[in-house]
């Protein structure tokens, strides 16, 4: 059955094509399985609760008749600004319009979170532009650049409030840089979500087409609950499709936890355990709460243009198991740099176990792909990444997160990374074990490597399932790289940076490309060699200390350009310091372009094909690198899609600069 809504009907109606529901939320009340809900264009000024579950044969639809046409937003518009001083205008709103959730009481905080809490969950908008928060009315009235911002000029029109007690109002002024208000849309967020079933388990739905932007999102750490401006809330088999997602004070898409009230935020309200503590508690009792393949994960996440959000796009703990993301455009994410935390990135997923994140482009992020915990069966394949880094004219935050295109922490992998273009200054952030890197371009370094894990003992889990098989702290190594090409594309000076979590500290992180940084690392041979036994009953302690330290290491059939610097003990490698060789992405009118000659100078350079087979296993889950299905993989296609055929060379490109170099 087709359910009908048009915010612009003369009349409230039934759902029929002719007389149509005035509300989304009419038509999300009645739709049964296999039912599709039509929206015409218009702004719909409401979060949708969706109460009914569809099926896996039958889903329930809600479609934009116009592609983006139909605006879903958290956002009110707000008139009756005075003049107050300057650039400064006032205006008062009720706080009766809120109900029981203010954005402008609300600060966003809770576990994970390590730059000050001093910004408010709301926010003020003018012609869709996100105002910045200041901390007084001076601060307001002054309207100076905020150096912390990857956007400087747009840093100087800012937004303050303050309670009136005595009125119950929440008071704004804003400084809108000489606009004058009432000849533009200036809109405050009122709602804290815009899509989101209010109970778990509303499974298969599917949302396309949709414009949704402006909520005022809560801080989302794993230990907690998580929401964000469209979520299926822990249920199964969602399609997000086609929609323009943008505009949340934190997360755009979260497909993450649900509420549990003895262990949400527990850190920052009782402090007696250690955050790392409570989540492992938090993948324990997940199981109690039905985190089974069965019931939970299986989402789709396709062809979006995910922005402007200011902690992630696309947020998630263990909700998002068994999940395809997929041809997003992801960018612009935590710019404004008004929050900071270890939970900020393009795609921040905890527990991503058999996600499979392939040809999103991700740029102008703090991070790209952050996979923390369990990254167990993940594959992040044929993605663009770049500029991904800081720019040199924004000050560090205090409590804000370094740079990388991806970052894999604490897990025991299998973590597949194959046929990417990497070209921020630090591809990969690697505070882990278990990873696989197959056929990438790399223009940046690899950091953390041996580093950043401390004592956390973390769980790996029964292979393409969530129970639980182990726990075990991170020994780091047990990597694969085999096939990449490695570009010292950014000077190689050490960065100084402030600590993400103790700003008196400082850290120094490595820009030098290549895999050199392993050269402490054992081959599998000299590893191996250390549990060789004589005697027929070993003494139970005898290999304790091998047990406890670092895993081995494959390196091979690597590219090394411009000072790159391979593995000691790498045998088949391309090697060119002859500065010649270049590479950067370009954007033009009809999409993004690859400029390297690095495929003219590596020339008949050839290596060999990698499969499953070749990679082996993932030590502690005893997991091997294969689809989420079980099906082994042959690395015969590349970032494109095209067939490698029989000469087989290093990087994402099968056949070089002999086919186009549009990669977006």
């Amino acid at each position: 059955m087709y359910i009908y809504v048009d915010v612009n009907a003369a009349f409230d109606g039934n759902g029929t094509k002719e007389h149509p529901y005035k509300r989304i939320n009419e038509a999300a009340k009645v739709a049964m399985p296999g039912d599709e809900i039509i929206v015409a264009p218009g702004i719909y000024r409401e979060n949708v609760n969706p109460v009914h579950a569809g099926c896996e044969d039958a889903r329930i639809v809600y479609r934009s008749e116009k592609p983006l046409g139909a605006v879903i937003t958290g956002a009110e518009k707000i008139t009756g600004w005075k003049p107050y001083k300057g650039n400064v205008y006032v205006a008062r709103v009720r706080n009766s319009i809120f109900g029981d959730y203010n954005p402008y009481t609300t600060i966003v905080y809770g576990d994970w979170y390590f730059a000050t809490p001093n910004k408010h969950t709301g926010c003020v908008w003018l012609n869709d532009q996100a105002l910045y928060e200041a901390l007084t009315l001076e601060e307001c009235e002054k309207g100076d650049i905020y150096d912390c911002s990857w956007e400087p000029e747009e840093s100087k029109k800012k937004w303050f409030t303050t309670q009136d007690k005595e009125t119950n109002e929440t008071v704004f002024y804003a400084n809108f840089g000489g606009a004058d208000p009432a000849g533009e849309n200036v809109e405050i967020t009122v709602r804290r979500e815009c899509f989101m079933p209010q109970e778990e388990g509303i499974g298969y739905i599917t949302v396309s087409g949709f414009n949704i932007n402006k909520a005022a999102t809560t801080w989302a750490p794993p230990a907690a609950y998580q929401d964000g401006m469209i979520s299926p809330h822990w249920s199964k088999g969602w399609i997000i499709e086609d929609c323009d997602i943008w505009g949340s004070k934190c997360s755009g898409i979260c497909i993450g936890r649900y509420y549990d009230p003895e262990n949400s935020n527990y850190y920052t309200t009782e402090h007696v355990k250690s955050a790392t503590q409570m989540e492992r508690d938090s993948v324990c009792r997940g199981q109690y709460y039905g985190w089974l393949k069965e019931k939970i994960g299986g989402h789709i996440i396709r062809r979006n243009n995910i922005h402007h959000c200011q902690q992630g796009g696309i947020i998630g703990r263990m909700g998002g198991v068994f999940s395809l993301i997929e041809d997003n455009h992801i960018h612009h994410i935590n710019n404004m740099m008004e929050l900071g935390g270890a939970e900020i990135a393009g795609i921040k997923m905890h527990a991503a176990i058999d996600v499979v994140m392939r040809r999103n482009h991700i740029h102008h992020c703090t991070m790209g792909i952050w996979c923390d915990w369990e990254a167990q069966g993940t594959r992040i394949t044929q993605n663009l990444l770049h500029d991904n880094e800081r720019p040199a004219y924004a000050k560090q935050l205090k409590g804000g997160m370094t740079c990388q295109d991806i970052f894999v922490e604490v897990s025991h992998g299998p973590t597949l990374i194959d046929n990417n273009i990497l070209l921020s200054d630090v591809s990969l952030r690697i505070a882990t074990q278990g990873v696989a890197m197959v056929h990438n371009l790399c223009a940046g370094s690899f950091t953390y490597v041996g580093e950043g894990t401390t004592w956390r003992y973390t769980p790996y889990h029964m292979p393409h399932r969530t129970e639980v098989m182990g726990f075990m702290t991170i020994l780091h190594g047990d990597d694969r790289f085999y096939n990449n090409i490695f570009i010292q594309k950014w000077p190689s000076e050490d960065w100084v940076l402030n600590n993400d979590m103790d700003t008196s500290l400082y850290q120094y992180e490595n820009r030098k490309v290549g895999t050199y940084c392993w050269d402490e690392y054992p081959t599998y041979e000299e590893w191996i060699r250390q549990f060789e036994l004589e005697e027929t009953y070993p003494d139970m302690h005898k290999h304790e200390e091998a047990h406890f330290g670092h895993l081995p290491v494959w390196i091979n059939g690597n590219a090394y350009f411009e000072g790159a610097k391979a593995y000691k003990n790498e045998k088949d490698t391309f090697i060119d310091n002859s500065g010649s060789v270049h590479v950067d992405v370009v954007e033009k009118e009809d999409g993004w372009y690859l400029d390297t000659n690095i495929y003219e100078v590596m020339k008949d350079f050839k290596v060999d094909m990698i499969s499953t087979d070749t990679l082996g296993k993932a030590f502690e889950p005893q997991q091997k690198y294969e689809d989420p299905d079980g099906t082994p993989i042959t690395f015969d296609v590349d970032y494109f899609g095209n067939h490698r055929g029989t000469d087989v060379i290093p990087g994402p490109l099968a056949c070089g600069c002999e086919i186009a170099n549009k990669v977006y």
